[in-house]
């Protein structure tokens, strides 16, 4: 099961009221109509993620076009697990998920970064953060 976090569903609502405001009569985009619907059931639910599968048509492509917008690998060209390391020091991926990291969905690899951006203890997120910031990598949605 593929799960879409709140915290991602909230991000694409703000990048789609962004690049589509509210006009006359407070009316929503459609995108944001159908992200928000997603959004408002998953809050009366008291859930923190949705399954692909509850989203509909509209929100998906409403949401895979937001994640279009964000950095793709949480990559910042330092490498760890290429010298043995479980879990790379640089971007805080597992050996697997460098490994896998094209073959995966843009779900799976939100999840990654959803994980690795909570932990925070990649070099990426403190020692190389400018770097990976210039790169386009840190977004303030993570």
């Amino acid at each position: 099961m593929e799960l879409i976090h709140l915290t991602d569903l909230e991000a694409a609502i703000n990048h789609w009221r962004q690049r589509a405001p509210s006009g006359p009569g407070a009316s929503l985009a459609p995108q944001v109509a159908a992200l928000a619907e997603v959004y408002a059931r998953l809050v009366y639910q008291r859930r923190d993620g949705v399954d692909v599968r509850e989203m509909g048509d509209a929100a998906m492509q409403a949401w895979l076009a937001w994640w279009e917008t964000t950095p793709d690998t949480p990559c910042i060209a330092i490498c760890s697990t290429s010298q043995g390391d479980a879990v790379c020091k640089g971007c805080g991926r597992s050996f697997d998920e460098v490994q896998h990291w094209l073959a995966y969905s843009p779900v799976q690899k939100r999840a990654v970064w959803r994980r690795i951006s909570l932990q925070g203890t990649a070099w990426r997120f403190n020692r190389y953060a400018e770097r990976a910031r210039s790169a386009g990598g840190i977004t303030s949605s993570e």
